[in-house]
């Protein structure tokens, strides 16, 4: 680990220690360290259409909108190969929250979550998507041995 020294104007340094004391960080370092992975994350993300990512697509939307839930369904349907899983939950009586499970390259993963974010009832939508490693390796689980995809996340710490 190396120890480095920054400037930070007293704004900055104020809303960083708001989010120490809000966070529960045991100190500026490790809250500093989190951000700047949080920023390269993100800069990456924007920066590396080609990379692979795996992502957790939060939208809220209006589950009355003229068929929305259909134009959604059909949405993930176009995109399988990059679309895993989609949990549904009811907020109230004119709200659904859904998180979808996405993995592919960066921009087939964003081109996904913008359409889905661009429907027509679809209130708030955020991507998280976190930079991945494909592979293939062969070991054995249980008696025989095969061939098979993993997925690594870039360790950042």
């Amino acid at each position: 680990m190396q120890r480095i020294t920054i400037t930070v104007d007293d704004d900055l340094m104020t809303d960083v220690d708001r989010i120490i004391e809000t966070r529960g960080y045991q100190n500026r370092s490790e809250a500093i360290r989190d951000l700047a992975r949080a920023g390269l994350a993100q800069a990456m993300q924007s920066a590396s259409g080609g990379h692979d990512c795996v992502g957790a697509l939060v939208y809220v939307y209006d589950h009355a909108a003229r068929q929305l839930g259909s134009r959604l369904v059909h949405s993930f349907h176009e995109h399988h190969d990059v679309a895993l899983a989609t949990m549904h939950v009811h907020l109230d009586h004119e709200s659904c929250l859904e998180v979808a499970i996405l993995k592919g390259r960066n921009r087939d993963v964003q081109t996904v979550a913008d359409q889905v974010i661009a429907e027509r009832g679809v209130r708030y939508g955020r991507l998280l998507a976190i930079p991945v490693k494909e592979g293939s390796e062969i070991h054995a689980h249980g008696e025989r041995a095969r061939r098979h995809s993993h997925t690594h996340v870039h360790n950042t710490r």
